[in-house]
Order: structure tokens, then sequence, then C-alpha cells
């Protein structure tokens, strides 16, 4: 089989075989969406609360809008890795395409297409203490054909979702349903395209490493091969997340932590690969606008339960991450918990 770059091999105790537990079978709550606004606020609530992951149905979605786009990122990723990196993406422009992507200094197992779901969008410089702003653009294929039309109408589509959910989020912790609407003008939120081929290191490498979700919510749709595990939150153990067909998968992100001052925690995930199949998945990375600053919000917070966090601006964590994902670096990458108030 040959041998495997170093670049991929996780360290020991973070490899997918490592913990050998055989975990009795659960799994994340599915929400049909067609029930009534009060059991959705309350099913939802109690899934951020318990899992911080959640499965949604009937949520509104057209399968033939979700088919095209997964059509469409099935015939890119078929194409010679010429054609792919004639829209290769770098650290100037982080939208297009990459097969080097970094988490937490580990090369993933994969290979993307990110595109932003408005098509420009201005983030700052990280190099700069002032407000200066870089642009970042879609770059779109000229291959395949109609590639283009068919990500943009998913994107407009699964969009209506998030703002759905956010307003079911926002309810389940007593607020307003439109109380973070206005964080997404001039939104930087963003599709990627993920392509997870078989790997003959199953038990050395992962499709994507540990991590948590930086946003508000990620709106994943994942194809019939599985490989999504999420960290449990009563036990650490690593729970697979079966495909259910037809259905979205939900998270919340770290600013969602932020802002319900640690009542819903964003939780760890990542993703195994195997030997034989390839593996397609499409999530959906809500973002607000880069000049949004995210604290706890003043309704959660009192004498009894203070902020835990300092205010942060998301366009300059936004930006130090995407720097860091995009190759390996000497330094850890930002996290929320860099902005904790100590007790």
């Amino acid at each position: 089989m040959g041998d495997i770059d170093p670049a991929f091999i996780q360290s020991t105790e973070h490899r997918a075989n490592n913990h050998k537990k055989l975990v009795e079978v659960v799994e994340i709550p599915v929400i049909d969406m067609l029930q009534s606004r009060e059991e959705l606020i309350s099913k939802i609530g109690r899934a951020c609360e318990e899992w911080g992951f959640f499965q949604v149905t009937n949520h509104g979605v057209s399968s033939e809008v979700s088919s095209r786009a997964e059509a469409a990122a099935k015939m890119f990723f078929e194409q010679s890795t010429e054609e792919k990196r004639k829209v290769k993406r770098d650290e100037v422009n982080a939208m297009g395409y990459h097969d080097g992507e970094h988490t937490k200094n580990v090369r993933d197992w994969k290979e993307v297409f990110d595109y932003l779901v408005q098509n420009s969008a201005q983030v700052p410089l990280i190099e700069s203490h002032e407000k200066e702003l870089r642009t970042i653009t879609n770059q779109w294929p000229q291959s395949p054909p109609d590639f283009r039309e068919a990500l943009e109408e998913y994107a407009r589509e699964v969009e209506k979702l998030a703002y759905k959910l956010l307003e079911l989020i926002s309810l389940s912790l007593g607020l307003a349903g439109d109380k973070f609407h206005g964080c997404f003008k001039d939104q930087l939120s963003m599709v990627r395209l993920n392509h997870y081929p078989p790997c003959p290191f199953p038990d050395l490498a992962l499709g994507v490493g540990r991590h948590k979700d930086s946003g508000v919510l990620t709106v994943l749709a994942q194809d019939d091969v599985g490989g999504l595990q999420v960290k449990r939150k009563s036990d650490g153990e690593w729970i697979p997340v079966t495909p259910t067909p037809g259905a979205f998968i939900i998270n919340v992100g770290d600013m969602v932590q932020v802002w319900s001052n640690d009542k819903y925690e964003s939780v760890e995930h990542r993703v195994v690969v195997n030997t034989e199949r390839e593996r397609f998945s499409i999530p959906f990375f809500f973002f607000p606008s880069h000049k949004i600053m995210v604290k706890p919000v003043e309704e959660l917070v009192n004498e009894k339960n203070p902020p835990r966090y300092r205010e942060y601006n998301w366009g300059h964590f936004y930006a130090h991450r995407n720097r860091t994902d995009f190759k390996k670096r000497d330094l850890e990458n930002i996290q929320i918990y860099h902005f904790r108030i100590l007790d």
C-alpha cells in the first residue's frame, strides 16, 4: 500500500481506532420540522443543551435543489487536479478549491471547494491594527456546466432554513426570535463542498480532525456513506451520526455558545475515513458580518450568571482562523476560550 505522508498522521490519542470501547447504539436527536412551534422550540432547545447537534427532516429544502448541488459537486471533484486547481484558493482569497486543509495542524484527508453565499465579502487584514479590509470573491470554474447556478440556488434555500433554525434557537433561550437576524447584513456565510477519497490508512488519518465550528450554525448535508462522529458531552465518547435520507445535520457553533453564555455548547466533532468508499458532504456555515462584536447577550447574564467571555470581533476571529486552516502553523489556532473570563 505504500507509505502515508506524515502530514496526515494523527497523534495516537486522536486516531479513530484509539478508543475500542463499544458504545451502545445511540443517535443524536432527529426533529421533524412539521411539528408545532412550541414542540420545535422545546425539542431544539433540549437538543442544543444536551448534544449541541441534531438532525432535521421536513425542513423545506427541496430534494431537487439538493440533488443538483450534490451532482455538481461530484462532477467537479471528478475532474483532473490540474482543472480543479484553476480555481485554487490561497491565503489572500479563501474561496475556491483546496486540497491541503489543516485541522489542529494536521492535514485532513479530503479536498474542498468553498464559496460565499454572497458573491463577495469584506474581511479585516490580520496584519493591520487599523480597520483595513480586503475583499474575498468567489471563484467559479468553467466546468462542469451549470455548476454556479446549482450551488447558488442551494445556498439560497439552505440560508432560509438557517434563519428559521436560528429563530427557534433564540426563542428556546427566551429571546426574541429575530434577536440575531440583524447580524447577517453583509454576512460572511459560506458553503463548502467536501470530497473524502478512500484512504488506505484509516487508522492513522482523519477526513477532518477533531474541531468545533467557529460560527453561529452549521447546516450539513451528507451522503449515505457516513463518517461524521460527535463527541458526546456526558462521557466524551465518539458517537457516529447515521445518515438519515433527506435530513440535514445541525450543530451550534462557538458564537451561539458565547451568546448563550455557555447554556448551549459548541461540541467537538470529526470525520473518519474508510478504505473502500469515497464520501461527499456539503456544510453551510452561517457566519455574520465582519463588523459583529460577539459577547454574551445581556438578557442571559446577571449577578448569579455573570458574563463568561470578553467581547471579540468576528471579522478578526474569522481572518485568523482562515490563515491557520490554510497550512501548518507554529502557533495554536485562535479559540473562544482565549476570550473566557477566568473565575
